[in-house]
């Protein structure tokens, strides 16, 4: 008698996390394994270029709920997934990250009596103004088996009170990234078709909230990478697009490249070429620490503290002034040897014998 798995994915980074073990999964005879997308990102350069470059398995079904308020997008998510679990009656739903996916599904898995896993279990930023921040508190608190990618993740989860299925793994954007970063070099064309050299350019992406839905923070950012020492090449995440021309905020084409999103090959290799990283998301931070480049951080806080250790990371928020001095001066610094916090590369594989044996 076969078992019947589901995976939700619905936003770009849960592409990155889920592919190692979806591609895992799909070789465990035992399983009947079924990919539900969400289609919360519905972009193809969101969404189904990840599909195209990466073998992931198509989705089962795609419920398109599409954009919209956090409340709306959630809500749409679980009445289309409660059909669906009615429907299948999974032995297991697996969910990963933090994104409003993560949360609606994992709701209605629990008040069905569904086992949840959730992958990338026990971040903190310890900022309640993050709809994130909400979205990994009451997943972890919700689900049944908790994978951590880093120590500091299963500590979180003890200091909360939840000890129980929880399993540190390591991080599966790490196994993503050693994976997937050879294939880059191997097939990415990005750099020639964008006339670039190596360590001529920064990459920088904006997209949350904080940054994109506040004039003066929007304005600030793009003013301290008019003044960077490099170009910035910036692939501009869909809903941050209109912010611009909504705010009059006028950008120099010679300085600072608007690009449409890339997919995981060229990210990859952008990202490994540039002098540094300029970004407001939370995987970015961690690609950019497994690919050796220095990451400025525009936020306030981070839940990827490792990032922080040797200045691999370096958090300044929204402020210009910030922005250029970490360029210019603390991206020069000497960065310490890295630590093999986010595991050993084979958090794909715990993760698979840890679900085979329960």
């Amino acid at each position: 008698m076969s078992h019947k798995v589901i995976t939700v994915i619905g936003a770009r980074p849960q592409f990155t996390k889920a592919t190692p073990v979806c591609l895992a999964l799909q070789e465990v005879a035992a399983w009947e394994h079924l990919i539900v997308h969400t289609g919360q990102h519905y972009d193809h350069n969101m969404s189904q270029i990840f599909f195209d470059e990466m073998g992931i398995p198509e989705p089962y079904t795609n419920l398109n709920v599409g954009s919209g308020s956090h409340g709306r997008q959630t809500a749409l998510i679980m009445m289309a997934f409660e059909e669906l679990v009615l429907e299948l009656k999974p032995d297991l739903v697996i969910v990963y990250g933090d994104t409003n996916s993560t949360l609606a599904t994992t709701l209605v898995a629990t008040k069905l009596h569904i086992p949840v896993a959730h992958i990338e279990a026990g971040l903190r930023s310890f900022n309640r103004t993050m709809p994130e921040e909400h979205n990994r508190v009451l997943t972890d608190h919700s689900s049944d088996i908790l994978f951590c990618p880093t120590q500091t993740a299963v500590d979180n989860l003890r200091h909360e009170g939840i000890t129980q299925g929880v399993h540190m793994v390591g991080d599966t954007m790490y196994d993503a990234v050693l994976h997937f970063g050879a294939l880059a070099r191997q097939k990415s064309n990005i750099l020639n078709t964008l006339d670039l050299d190596p360590q001529t350019y920064y990459l920088a992406t904006v997209h949350r909230p904080a940054n994109t839905d506040y004039p003066n923070a929007l304005q600030s950012i793009f003013e301290a990478f008019h003044q960077l020492d490099h170009p910035v090449i910036v692939p501009l995440h869909p809903r941050t697009v209109p912010k611009l021309q909504q705010y009059a905020i006028l950008v120099d084409p010679d300085q600072v490249r608007i690009i449409e999103p890339t997919g995981y090959l060229d990210t990859l290799l952008l990202l490994e070429n540039a002098v540094g990283l300029l970004t407001d998301s939370g995987g970015m931070q961690k690609e950019a620490y497994f690919l050796q480049t220095p990451c400025i951080t525009l936020r306030e806080e981070t839940e990827w503290v490792e990032t922080l250790n040797g200045q691999w990371n370096i958090l300044v928020g929204a402020n210009p002034q910030k922005i250029i001095h970490a360029t210019r001066q603390r991206f020069r610094s000497v960065r310490s040897h890295q630590q093999g916090y986010f595991g050993d590369g084979n958090a794909t594989a715990k993760i698979v014998k840890v679900l085979t044996e329960l």
